[in-house]
């Protein structure tokens, strides 16, 4: 072979090997990465042509599909808009998916291992495939009405039953519309996009799962269950002075507007009617910090394990290695920090006797049939108090309402408990 046609050979022998290299690179090592790009016609065509299925509550479908004349032949909907949509979250061509939607996608766009025997059926059949439905625990009465009462408010509401662990309402405000984002107008999805991400409140963010913030005087139900747990109980009897200032540090910790909580010395029952700083601050500083962190991580603080169906954010106590710390960890200030769903679960394990129940959003999958899949199975996540300290507990957090702090939230002919809470933040 003469020179030229070796090196003609060599230069072809190097396009097949880059060809080669080429191919397995975007098979093998970018392959997942491009069929998951939600910018992926092929991809993208393939997964609008089966019929999403739907997210329920109480029978009613509250994230549907409608057929359409498009290249993209379901179209999702929101029927009830803003109501469920961190709930249910939000599926776009392109933008991706979030909440239920994202956590249940496998299911709902029919691809679950569960539904195997139809998809099996579906191909012997040529019958069109199909996604399954999810259904989920909110009341629509309970999340209505908290969703009416947060109107206009910047923050999260969740309500739990302390028997099982269902949601029955979870809102986050301000909120915001899903079905433009789920439109197959290019155009209107990208606007919308560009205003929600540009909103300075950032409404896409679901407060209730998603955001922390220091509990503030809430935070008192822990330490009140942390000195039970060493013996203590609704009738102990603490310092309660105007003002305290705790060991290595010369700054005072006052009650609100420096006023007095009725003495000198009052029972843990009355300090947590009035909310008393200085009681709270040296109960803390007397539990120590290896207990009320014990208790805390009971009640679920500091667990990355929380999901709803989406991964909870992680509820946090910060550094409380000397008194000042400690004391001011006591009244819910300092580094702690939790997520509207902890300050649910604390609530929820005294209302319970004391059994903190693991949180759930899905009661229910089902196939396109709706023949039941699975079925979720109320479990406990701790026990963080004996029945006897939640029942103390339980009169303590009454006495609140009915002639503390809380008064505001009295319902006639209904027993109501609770605690509240002032914090300064930003978000």
């Amino acid at each position: 072979m003469n020179a030229p046609l070796r090196r003609l050979s060599i230069a072809m022998l190097l396009l097949f090997a880059l060809l080669l290299g080429n191919l397995t690179w975007v098979q093998f090592v970018q392959g997942d990465d491009l069929r998951g790009n939600p910018l992926n016609q092929r991809v993208l065509l393939e997964e609008y042509s089966r019929q999403r299925g739907a997210i329920v509550v109480d029978g009613s479908a509250v994230a549907s599909v409608q057929e359409t004349k498009d290249l993209l032949k379901y179209q999702r909907q929101y029927p009830s808009g803003p109501l469920y949509a961190h709930v249910t979250g939000f599926k776009s061509p392109e933008y991706g998916d979030s909440g239920v939607e994202q956590s249940e996608d496998s299911l709902l766009s029919g691809h679950d291992d569960r539904l195997f025997v139809r998809q099996l059926s579906d191909l012997v059949t040529g019958r069109k495939p199909k996604g399954g439905n999810v259904v989920l625990t909110v009341n629509p009465a309970v999340q209505q009405a908290t969703f009416t009462a947060m109107h206009g408010r910047k923050g999260a509401a969740v309500a739990l039953d302390p028997r099982t662990g269902e949601v029955l309402a979870m809102v986050s405000g301000p909120t915001y519309d899903p079905n433009p984002l789920a439109s197959h107008n290019s155009s209107t999805r990208s606007d919308t996009w560009n205003k929600l991400t540009a909103d300075p409140d950032n409404p896409m963010l679901n407060r209730a799962i998603n955001q922390s913030y220091p509990p503030g005087s809430t935070f008192k139900v822990v330490v009140s269950a942390a000195a039970m747990r060493g013996g203590d109980d609704s009738q102990t009897r603490i310092p309660s002075q105007r003002s305290y200032t705790p060991e290595q540090t010369t700054a005072q910790i006052q009650n609100y507007n420096g006023s007095s909580c009725g003495g000198d010395e009052i029972t843990m029952q009355q300090a947590l009617t009035v909310s008393c700083n200085t009681a709270y601050a040296q109960l803390a500083v007397k539990v120590g910090e290896k207990r009320l962190r014990e208790q805390a991580r009971d009640f679920g603080f500091e667990s990355s394990s929380l999901e709803c169906p989406t991964k909870v954010s992680t509820s946090q106590l910060g550094n409380m290695d000397d008194p000042p710390k400690l004391a001011q960890s006591g009244i819910g200030q300092r580094d702690v920090r939790m997520t509207p769903l902890q300050g649910a679960m604390i609530a929820s394990a005294v209302a319970n006797s004391g059994s903190l129940m693991r949180p759930y959003l899905v009661s229910e999958v089902q196939a396109p049939d709706f023949a039941v899949l699975d079925k979720t199975r109320p479990r406990e996540f701790s026990r963080p108090m004996t029945t006897s300290s939640a029942r103390d507990l339980q009169t303590m957090m009454r006495s609140v309402v009915e002639k503390g702090t809380g008064r505001a939230a009295r319902l006639d002919g209904v027993e109501v408990g609770g605690k509240t809470g002032t914090a300064e933040d930003g978000d």
